[in-house]
């Protein structure tokens, strides 16, 4: 463990940090090839098969005894239902709205933490900034009325999303996941959404395309394997080589360089209110994490 951030870690936290905001940019741009929870069964699967080969290579197991089955299906459960949203909520509003909804769930950790977890409790400081973080999440929410927002269904299923990640991050804190080898974590993540996306596509009548076109093959590649895989395990990496603290403060660049990528590579229309609202969100998610 090193005390600080080198330039090796500043350069995977950079990485990681453009990759999950391209990302969602990358599900809107193959949803009129591959419907959304055909996306998600795929990316799903293959991450999982992937993290079931590395697993075996660092002889990382499941086991029965380790109190981990009960805790794991519920966070691999919220995992599942959570991207669910995401994906088929992209098809009602646009990836920059959706990318700072999603970013919001630190808030929800704060604030389901700082309620039944004394050590967590939150200080003024920090109870002022899940309000100004809540009031720019809502300045945004309502900009979805008005012509140049997204549908008001596309940004409530971001929300949900956001609060369902959230749940996810407490139940792996509040149970014996926060000892378990992050791939483990990560296993009941795919596992449970590689069973259950297939089962809800089919429930909502989508069908497998038939033709793919590169872009639908790259979209779900980038998904799968660079994002879902890659880019999960370099972050649990990062986490156990350099400060959490400095490490988490990156993620913060996520919906900035989703902005970005929608604007850049979508075309859609970035307005000042949810630039503000994510600066809101932000300056939020700062004074929340402040510590005394």
């Amino acid at each position: 463990m090193k005390d600080r951030l080198d330039a090796t870690a500043v350069a995977c936290l950079l990485l990681c940090c453009a990759l999950w905001g391209l990302n969602q940019v990358a599900i809107k741009a193959a949803m009129h090839e591959v419907p959304p929870l055909v996306q998600l069964s795929l990316r799903s699967a293959i991450a999982a098969v992937l993290l079931l080969g590395w697993m075996r290579y660092r002889k990382v197991r499941f086991s029965l005894s380790d109190g981990t089955l009960g805790p794991g299906l519920l966070a691999g459960t919220l995992f599942a239902i959570e991207f669910a949203l995401i994906f088929v909520g992209l098809q009602y509003t646009t990836a920059a709205r959706s990318t700072v909804f999603i970013n919001t769930s630190p808030l929800i950790v704060a604030a389901v933490l700082g309620t039944f977890v004394p050590a967590e409790r939150l200080r003024p400081l920090q109870i002022g900034g899940l309000l100004i973080a809540f009031a720019a999440v809502a300045m945004a929410f309502a900009e979805g009325f008005s012509a140049h927002g997204g549908t008001i269904l596309g940004d409530a299923l971001a929300v949900i999303a956001a609060a369902l990640w959230g749940l996810t991050t407490v139940t792996i804190r509040m149970t014996v996941l926060r000892r378990a080898p992050s791939e483990l974590t990560l296993a009941y993540q795919l596992f449970v959404p590689a069973v259950l996306a297939p089962l809800a596509a089919w429930w909502m009548g989508e069908s497998w395309p038939i033709e793919w076109s590169w872009l639908s093959i790259g979209s779900v590649f980038y998904q799968s394997v660079i994002v879902t895989f890659a880019s999960y395990l370099l972050w649990f990496w990062l986490l156990t080589r350099y400060p959490a603290t400095r490490v988490q403060s990156f993620v913060f660049l996520t919906p900035i360089s989703g902005l970005l990528f929608a604007a850049a590579l979508l075309g859609e229309p970035i307005t000042l209110r949810l630039v503000l609202a994510l600066a809101g969100v932000i300056l939020g998610i700062t004074l929340v994490n402040r510590r005394g």
